[in-house]
């Protein structure tokens, strides 16, 4: 049986994204043979964007924070090898293309010829063609500007594409509250990469906090899982790079050798397999998905993983290492899971959106041992609880059999309040939600401590989860 997906988009319809229940499994070329829902329980999927820049770190058009012109890392040539890699033995899968600001306006003929074979895979595959907002807008942008940039860029991409399309998620790194009210209720949008999960200390910025699967966000702040109709958005908060868990307990990093270590450890190219090379780089890639899609599959109903791979890396790391990688990745993927559906940001959010009206049942577990590579030691054991009141995270040494301890209590019960706007010229790096514990352990109340230590109030909520862990 094919298992395309295929969403009718407003390249057919005009009119967006179908926001109900028709998501459809169906021949993505003919677009024509629907049959019955793709639904988000029983499934595993996968997210893959491409992203092309013109400069590293692009903010906006005149917000570039490294000098280097990538135009010559950006061909053609290059991202076909990229899609055709992706496709070798996944012909079915369909991923999203993200473009930076200036990388949609640039006149060059490398980037029109860029966005003209976007077009094309959109017609030809399904992929969605969409706005990347640069490396993380929150940190160095006002909201306002943002949600300005956001609607030229969707009317410049519905312009090429042509035929009224509109994307049906943004790629935006980090985004306000603000931001994802404005793509739900003046664009409507309703699905975004909005959070990267754990991420602090880590490319001059952080916001740890977040759940790391999706959630519709809170108006107090983005991280945070709204609570109540007073405080909803309706745009799915999705994440970027799917991370080993016990990695990304630590906060920044040292370089992306075995050697070293890195918080953002997992399914991404530059600290797998451009760091630790094909082999020991899959093992890791394997490793963290496995996680996910097989016993977090058991917990969660579901499985996702997603990732981001720049265009650049082509050149930058060499054609061979990374087209070797990524079609080693979606390769071992399908082998293991043949189940696998690789879809677009959009798809799987409207999919979740589908399922779930809003966070009264979310509850993620996740349960990991390290797998012994580099910084994800094999001793350590790590269990995550994720819903709408709190996050948990516990840590034990299961060669030592030791008790477990709490080493991240994150409660979105607690008021929450994002920071101010920031300018270029004043940027504010630090977004994170972080409250009464944090598994990055970088304040003296992060101390790892046993469930019974925490306060009253905090084993109450935990119990009411979760009494069977509360022994």
């Amino acid at each position: 049986m094919d298992r395309r997906t295929f969403v009718k988009s407003s390249a057919i319809t005009g009119a967006g994204l179908i926001a109900g229940p028709q998501l459809f499994k169906s021949f993505g070329q003919s677009r024509a043979n629907l049959a019955t829902p793709l639904t988000l329980n029983g499934n595993r999927f996968v997210t893959f964007c491409i992203m092309i820049r013109t400069t590293p770190w692009e903010v906006s058009r005149d917000v570039k924070l490294h000098p280097r012109d990538e135009a010559a890392w950006h061909t053609l040539a290059g991202v076909k090898a990229m899609r055709d890699a992706f496709a070798k033995n996944n012909p079915d899968g369909r991923l999203t293309w993200g473009f930076t600001l200036n990388a949609l306006e640039d006149k060059r003929k490398n980037y029109a010829e860029i966005r003209a074979y976007a077009v094309e895979c959109q017609q030809k595959y399904g992929d969605e063609v969409s706005y990347f907002p640069g490396y993380f807008p929150a940190m160095y942008l006002p909201r306002e500007r943002i949600n300005r940039e956001m609607t030229e860029a969707i009317q410049t991409i519905t312009g090429f594409v042509g035929n009224g399309y509109r994307p049906q998620a943004i790629m935006g790194g980090f985004l306000s509250a603000d931001n994802l009210k404005y793509l739900a209720e003046k664009e409507k949008i309703h699905a975004a990469h909005a959070v990267i999960w754990s991420q602090f200390n880590i490319d001059g910025g952080g916001a740890d906090g977040s759940p790391s699967y999706p959630f519709y966000p809170s108006t107090e702040h983005f991280c945070k899982p709204a609570q109540g109709s007073n405080d909803f958005i309706d745009c799915v908060n999705l994440d970027g790079w799917t991370m080993d868990f016990i990695c990304a307990r630590r906060s920044g990093a040292i370089g992306q050798k075995i050697d070293g270590y890195n918080s953002r450890r997992g399914v991404g190219p530059l600290e797998t397999y451009v760091g630790w090379g094909l082999d020991l780089g899959h093992r890791e890639v394997m490793h963290t998905q496995s996680i996910h899609f097989d016993r977090g599959f058991e917990l969660n109903k579901f499985g996702w993983v997603t990732n981001i791979w720049e265009a650049q890396l082509v050149y930058e790391m060499g054609k061979d290492l990374i087209c070797n990688a990524l079609e080693m990745w979606v390769t071992d993927t399908k082998k293991r899971w043949p189940d696998t559906h690789f879809i677009t940001f959009g798809e799987y959010g409207n999919i979740y959106r589908n399922q779930h009206k809003n966070n009264s049942q979310m509850d993620y577990r996740f349960e990991e041992r390290g797998s012994g590579l580099g910084d994800s030691y094999n001793n350590l054991e790590i269990k995550w609880y994720m819903n709408k009141e709190f996050r948990l995270a516990l840590l034990r040494d299961w060669h030592q059999n030791t008790p477990q301890k709490v080493i991240d209590f994150t409660r979105y019960d607690l008021k929450a309040t994002e920071p101010a706007d920031p300018s270029p010229q004043h940027p504010v790096k630090n977004w994170s939600l972080i409250n009464v514990i944090n598994q990055k352990n970088t304040r003296p109340q992060d101390t790892p401590r046993l469930i019974k230590e925490l306060d009253k109030d905090g084993q109450d909520l935990i119990a009411r989860y979760y009494p069977e862990i509360m022994g």
